[in-house]
Order: C-alpha cells, then structure tokens, then sequence
C-alpha cells in the first residue's frame, strides 16, 4: 500500500497540474497557435487511404442530396467537354439498330395518317401546278382569240368593278 502522505502528495500534484493546464489553455491564442501549423506537413502524416478505409461510402451517399447538386452543374459546360465523335465512334450502332422492334414500331406508327399528309401533300402541289399550267394556257387562247378577231384591247377589270377612267 502506498503512504498516506505520499497519496496526498499525489493529488495535490494532480489538481495543481490540472489548475496550471487550465489557466495555460485560458491564456493561449487559439488563432495564433493554428497559424504557426504547418498544415501541409501535418497532412503529409496522414495516411489518406487509412482514413478512406473507414469511411462507410454508402451511408456517405444516402446523405448525399442529389437533385441539390444536379441544380449546381453547369449542363452545358459539361456537354461542352464532351467529345461526342469519340463517343459515337464508341457506339455498335449494328446492335443498336438490332435492339428496335421494327413490328411495334410499324404498330405505333399511323401509316394512314403519313400516307395521306404525304399524298395530300402531293396532290395539292400537282393540282396546283395544273391550275397554274391551265391559267397559263387560257391567258394564251384568250390573247389568241382577241388577236384573231382584232379586237381592241380588253377591259382592265369587269364592268361592274372598273374604274370608268382606267377602261379604254
């Protein structure tokens, strides 16, 4: 067993050690101090991997609020980066187009409806193109007919519209 005195001795000891920390750490300057640290040597101890192998990445990751930094990317600086000739030229397009079900596409796909905007198309130009062949054609005949028959010029406009000043 240890001696009485020698135990008070102890814990005098102790609680002067313990009063002298305190008025220490109360009189220090905590910003002075942490700017005389070298935090590069400091991080130059740490092993990097050590403290990667603790780290529970998929606990990390549900905390991770995604459509928060999805909102912070630059979209379009990203596609900027992006070389899209190599990521084509990365793509089987063999397989690609191997993949479409062509028989649902062909069933999803209103042929009725693009046969008949494409015909219609087609036949309102080719309509037009006869009105405009066969307006052509009766100005000729009727310019024809009018020098056949020498007769003087023709009315500007139908007599009912005309302006009597501009009628011949």
């Amino acid at each position: 067993m240890s001696d009485p005195v020698e135990s008070a001795v102890e814990s005098v000891a102790q609680r002067v050690a313990e009063r002298a920390i305190d008025l220490i750490v109360g009189a220090l300057d905590i910003n002075a101090l942490i700017r005389r640290v070298d935090a590069n040597a400091l991080l130059d101890q740490v092993d990097v991997n050590e403290v990667l192998s603790k780290v529970d990445v998929p606990a990390l990751a549900e905390r991770v609020d995604v459509a928060r930094l999805i909102e912070r990317l630059d979209i379009n600086a990203l596609l900027g980066q992006l070389d899209v000739a190599a990521l084509l030229d990365r793509v089987d397009v063999n397989a690609l187009v191997q993949r479409i079900d062509l028989d649902e596409l062909v069933r999803q796909a209103d042929l009725g409806a693009i046969l008949a905007e494409s015909s219609g198309g087609l036949a309102s130009e080719a309509l037009d193109g006869a009105r405009s062949e066969a307006a052509g054609i009766d100005q000729a005949i009727d310019r024809w007919v009018w020098r056949l028959l020498r007769r003087r010029p023709r009315p500007v406009a139908p007599p009912a519209l005309a302006d009597p000043r501009t009628q011949p």
